[in-house]
Order: structure tokens, then C-alpha cells, then sequence
């Protein structure tokens, strides 16, 4: 099942390499809800990583996303994990760039792709 919400590109981090297989790229979304913004963080995973490239802190987008959560056992303790696996991303509003479109034409989208297969690479990581 996939998600969707759109806000302002707060902060974006670089790409960091988890393990010889698995790699993955935090973000932030400022979401606005009434009198108190929400600063969101996403992931990106793997080959995903790049698409955050094309967006610059203040941009307006959409992020279409997975929930992912799993269990991690250490030393018999138990701990629980949730991540915004972000998959899609689309500019949006002010910052989108309006090219000239004949009427009754949908404007272009930008990285329109669907999770890729690898995503899951990671299953074991507790992140």
C-alpha cells in the first residue's frame, strides 16, 4: 500500500552506505498542519537514492511513500522500527517549473518510477 503528502523540502542528507549491499538517503518534509509545521523524515533506499538529486532545499513536492516496520531482537531485547520508505518524488506548486503546454494536456511529471526490486535488500537492518 502506498501513501502520498506533499510539503516543502526542509533538509536532504547525503547518501550513506550502510553495508556493502545496502545503501540509503534521509530527507525532511515540512508538512503544513495548522499553527505547527510537521518535520517529517523519509528514506530512500538503494538505487531510489539519486531521485533526491533533482530537488533543492525549499522545493515544493509530492512524495509517494511505503510504510515499512519490522522487529529487531538485540541481545533478547526487543525493538520496533518504522520508516517512511519513500519511492516516488514529484515536483510541486511555486517551485514546480511550468513549461508551455497545449491546453487540455497533462503537464510532465519528474521521476515518476515504481519501487525497485532491491528495495527490500536491507530486510535484516533494524533501519
Amino acid at each position: 500500500m502506498s501513501f502520498e503528502t506533499e510539503g516543502r523540502l526542509h533538509k536532504k542528507f547525503e547518501t550513506a552506505q550502510i553495508t556493502d549491499s545496502f545503501k540509503k538517503r534521509e530527507f525532511i518534509v515540512e508538512i503544513e498542519d495548522g499553527a505547527y509545521p510537521q518535520l517529517i523524515k523519509f528514506q530512500l533506499t538503494q538505487n531510489n537514492c539519486d531521485k533526491l538529486d533533482a530537488f533543492n532545499e525549499g522545493d515544493q513536492m509530492k512524495v509517494t511513500f511505503s510504510l515499512r516496520g519490522r522487529e529487531y531482537n538485540k541481545n533478547g531485547e526487543l525493538f520496533y522500527f518504522t520508516n517512511l520508505e519513500a519511492w516516488r518524488l514529484e515536483t510541486t506548486g511555486a517551485s514546480a517549473e511550468k513549461p508551455a503546454v497545449a491546453q487540455n494536456q497533462p503537464a510532465p511529471k519528474v521521476a515518476v518510477d515504481e519501487p525497485s526490486a532491491d528495495m527490500d535488500a536491507g530486510d535484516d537492518l533494524p533501519f
